[in-house]
């Protein structure tokens, strides 16, 4: 039966778009090469229709499907697992732009189309498609989709859910909904494009998507703050909504750890201000009306702050390639100036933005008190309550120091998280690395009617097995199981 799958799909999809052994070996293990899975095969279909039909022939040979995007993702979502029983189903092909409307500001796009493409597409027809991710090179918008990413613009625009009008989803039957209509008001019944959003591929494959647009800002300004402490960065930020209103698009915090690994081990990458402050934010002003306009409003609100005594220093850039080169500090050297000290233990949670001094407090006094000298590196999206804790070791120790308490640590981040009425996961998702984490921190009411849409939109369990929940499929009647599923 294995064969004939084999032979199925190859029939399906042409044989060069069916790898097996060695040639599926780079869809089996995710970005960081931490988790790694088998899989009878990975199929690379190049349409919607091929999608459904590989589908239907898994279906009919109840065999799992891990749908995979750019394999970007940091939770195991898109990782098959080891048994080696599931088809890698590889989106990469379908990632057509299929068109662009102005007037109704939409876009409409294949799932397997990398972010940067998408944001292109829309700036040669004179629109922003606001999504941005340190990944936007390689992650595709099906991915993004799947996973409600959110990245650096949320503040302004909202997650990748707040960004979608419509959706084409393949069932776990194998059938096509297309709901890729661009309207913004539609109250005909359940929302369904929402289900599928953020569900990591265990309800549907999302195949394509109608995307929102918006007008190309006319002018920004960027500036890098110094703060003496997080309450003052809090309070700034409320300041800075009412001054700039709408106009705000990005304010991404920064610690003094982070700040401090980034002049030690990425001088390349010179820092604006001296390292000493206990909190940075990049924050960004995004103004429709012009330069000038732009200009008046930011020195007016920073210059308000700086009197009152909220802002300790700053670095405004005076022109773009100053700009790009506060954001490069953000969206690269970070990240190189963590690899360059050693792995660390990440965390992505979402606090109220209200109660983030007293979660940072907390967290810090509880990992001290249980870990004594590791290093909490903290920074993201301060706009929205969206904080990557990552705990590096102590001075002077190694990675390997932090590693051996990797779930403790965990336990107190998450647990202080959802003290302060937070969440485990704000953008990444769940996957199967925070799986087991959720009966810890959702209620069972929740679980169970998670687990009843499960049942209700894919009972024989086969999309993305051992992701987000654990599932037991309903065992079906004979003649269902009996009946392959047939095309719509």
């Amino acid at each position: 039966m294995t064969r004939t799958l084999i032979d199925e799909l190859q029939d399906a999809l042409g044989a060069a778009h069916v790898l097996t052994g060695a040639d599926a070996s780079g869809y089996l293990t995710d970005q960081h090469g931490r988790l790694t899975g088998q899989a009878l095969a990975v199929v690379r279909p190049s349409s919607t229709a091929e999608v459904a039909r590989a589908v239907r022939l898994c279906r009919a040979h109840r065999t799992p499907v891990v749908p995979q995007g750019g394999n970007t993702g940091l939770m195991g979502g898109a990782t098959p697992d080891a048994t080696g029983r599931a088809v890698v189903l590889s989106l990469g092909r379908i990632n057509r732009v299929r068109a662009i409307d102005t007037d109704n500001d939409t876009l409409t796009v294949e799932a397997g189309a990398v972010l940067a493409q998408v944001q292109q597409a829309a700036r040669e027809a004179g629109r922003l498609f606001p999504l941005s991710l340190g990944s936007e090179g390689s992650c595709t918008i099906g991915g993004n989709l799947s996973t409600n990413a959110g990245g650096t613009q949320v503040l302004r625009y909202g997650n990748a859910r707040e960004l979608v009008l419509g959706l084409e989803v393949v069932t776990a039957e194998g059938q096509v909904w297309d709901g890729l209509k661009g309207l913004r008001k539609d109250n005909t019944g359940y929302a369904l494009r929402d289900l599928y959003i953020g569900s990591e591929g265990t309800l549907g494959i999302i195949t394509a998507a109608t995307l929102r647009l918006y007008p190309l800002p006319r002018a920004q300004h960027t500036a890098l703050l110094a703060f003496g402490c997080i309450r003052d960065a809090v309070a700034f930020l409320s300041i800075a909504r009412e001054g700039f209103g709408p106009a705000l698009t990005a304010f991404e915090l920064l610690s003094d750890t982070a700040v401090g690994l980034i002049a030690r081990h990425v001088p390349e990458h010179p820092l604006p201000l001296p390292a000493g402050a206990p909190w940075f934010a990049l924050i960004e002003l995004s103004d429709a009306e012009g330069e000038d306009h732009a200009r008046a409003r930011f020195e007016d609100v920073l210059g308000q702050a700086f009197e009152d005594g909220l802002i300790a220093d700053a670095a405004i850039a005076e022109s773009l390639p100053q700009s790009q080169a506060l954001w490069r500090l953000r969206d690269e050297a970070l990240g190189t100036a963590q690899k360059r000290e050693g792995r660390n233990i990440k965390h992505d949670v979402s606090v109220p933005i209200s109660r983030i001094p007293d979660f940072l407090q907390a967290t810090a006094a509880a990992l001290q008190l249980r870990f004594p000298g590791v290093r909490p590196i903290v920074f993201g999206h301060l706009g929205d309550g969206n904080l990557h804790y990552n705990v590096a070791h102590a001075e002077g120790g190694t990675p390997a120091d932090v590693l051996a308490f990797e779930d403790g640590i965990h336990a107190v981040v998450h647990d202080s998280a959802h003290a302060h009425g937070g969440s485990i996961s704000a953008e990444h998702g769940i996957g199967q690395t925070k799986r087991d984490l959720l009966p810890l921190y959702k209620s069972p009411v929740e679980l169970d009617l998670m687990r009843r849409l499960k049942q209700a939109l894919d009972p024989l369990g086969l999309l993305n097995p051992g992701k987000v929940l654990a599932f037991a499929p309903l065992r079906l009647r004979e003649d269902q199981e009996a009946a392959p599923a047939t095309a719509p």
